[in-house]
């Protein structure tokens, strides 16, 4: 079970909105508090990420909610945290436009299926990019996909994926967020054949690490766990 846990990278998560980190559940953007963490004794971003560094974090996980909900962006805080720890970016991106321009800030961007405009999209994405660049989250909400734009259901996402081969597929069960009541390990079941590229993240718990690591998954997205000190970053 020791080896397990050293085999596992926890990557860390922050979520900015007006500059600032901040923290909440099951995706409900609107009810978000500035975050409390056990790294910092403010919810300054850019001195998380330094006291992450500090701490053995290799990379992080950055949300900037603010772009998503196209209501301004957060990049330039982003593009500072990217000078401490690579930056594995969420700013909404639709197209193959917006995930070029998101390439100024970040070492990886994110291609989610909540803002995705187009499997077209995608595939051009993936045509034009190094798979080292980019990472897709699979968003799922209730067991479904989740999205504003792809009308397919999960089964059909996961085959496009199977296809295209991404480097890294996030599975993202978006109703576990900051719950910390655990993964559904189904998900893991179901993605069995991307094994090799996944990474989790929604609700993980520490006594569920070992499981996790056992069914072969060697990354985890840790947010609310992390930043109240009930998961360390290295084990």
């Amino acid at each position: 079970m020791e080896l397990s846990f050293i085999m596992m990278e926890i990557i860390p998560v922050l979520d900015l909105m007006s500059g600032i980190a901040v923290s909440g559940k099951s995706g409900q953007r609107d009810t978000y508090q500035p975050l409390e963490t056990v790294y910092a004794s403010s919810p300054n971003p850019v001195e998380i990420s330094h006291s992450l560094k500090q701490q053995g974090a290799r990379q992080i996980y950055v949300a900037d909610l603010d772009a998503i909900e196209k209501k301004g962006s957060n990049l330039e805080v982003v593009k500072n945290i990217n000078y401490l720890l690579p930056v594995m970016l969420d700013c909404g991106v639709k197209d193959l436009n917006s995930f070029e321009f998101a390439l100024n800030f970040a070492q990886k961007i994110i291609v989610a299926t909540e803002t995705l405009s187009s499997l077209k999209e995608l595939h051009k994405i993936c045509e034009r990019f190094p798979a080292q660049r980019m990472v897709v989250s699979v968003d799922i909400k209730n067991g479904e996909l989740f999205s504003n734009n792809l009308n397919i259901s999960l089964d059909e996402f996961k085959k496009e994926l199977e296809y295209l081969k991404p480097a890294e597929v996030i599975l993202l069960d978006i109703s576990q967020v900051g719950t910390e009541k655990g993964f559904d390990k189904n998900l893991i079941t179901k993605f069995s054949s991307l094994k090799e590229s996944l990474i989790l993240g929604g609700g993980i718990t520490a006594p569920e690490l070992s499981e996790v690591a056992v069914l072969g998954i060697n990354k985890v997205l840790i947010g609310s766990a992390l930043h109240k000190g009930l998961i360390p970053l290295r084990y």
